[in-house]
């Protein structure tokens, strides 16, 4: 059973980007919007992002880094911190997950996973 203490949930909205995909080229620009939730009973700073995207083709990218957008938001108990990023692939369906390293107040370090989501073109999956 996990910790009451170490409870951060997160959440995941995707959009397609026409406007910035090339599809003739195999280029599909996707934004996501996500939602970092606080569940727990102590402040928790995001240190850095761990994020495996699979494209259709089965290829996959493994991305890390500091923070998330340039920052390392301290999440207190009970609140959220949104940040919004994108990625481009070079299918037209593929999937992320992966998870954040969080540093609660207390100096615990763990880990807040993302459930893999779905980045598709509409109409590409029936």
């Amino acid at each position: 059973m996990s910790d009451p203490r170490y409870q951060v949930d997160v959440s995941v909205v995707t959009r397609y980007l026409p406007e910035q995909s090339q599809p003739e080229q195999n280029r599909f620009a996707f934004a996501y919007t996500v939602t970092v939730n606080n569940n727990g009973q102590l402040p928790a700073k995001l240190l850095s992002r761990h994020w495996i995207i699979t494209n259709g083709d089965g290829g996959v990218q493994e991305v890390r880094g500091a923070g998330v957008v340039g920052q390392q938001p301290l999440i207190e108990p009970g609140k959220s911190h949104t940040y919004s990023s994108g990625t481009v692939m070079s299918t037209r369906v593929g999937t992320m997950q992966g998870s954040y390293q969080m540093l609660a107040e207390d100096g615990k370090r763990f880990d807040a996973l993302i459930a893999p989501f779905r980045l598709a073109v509409p109409g590409s999956l029936h």
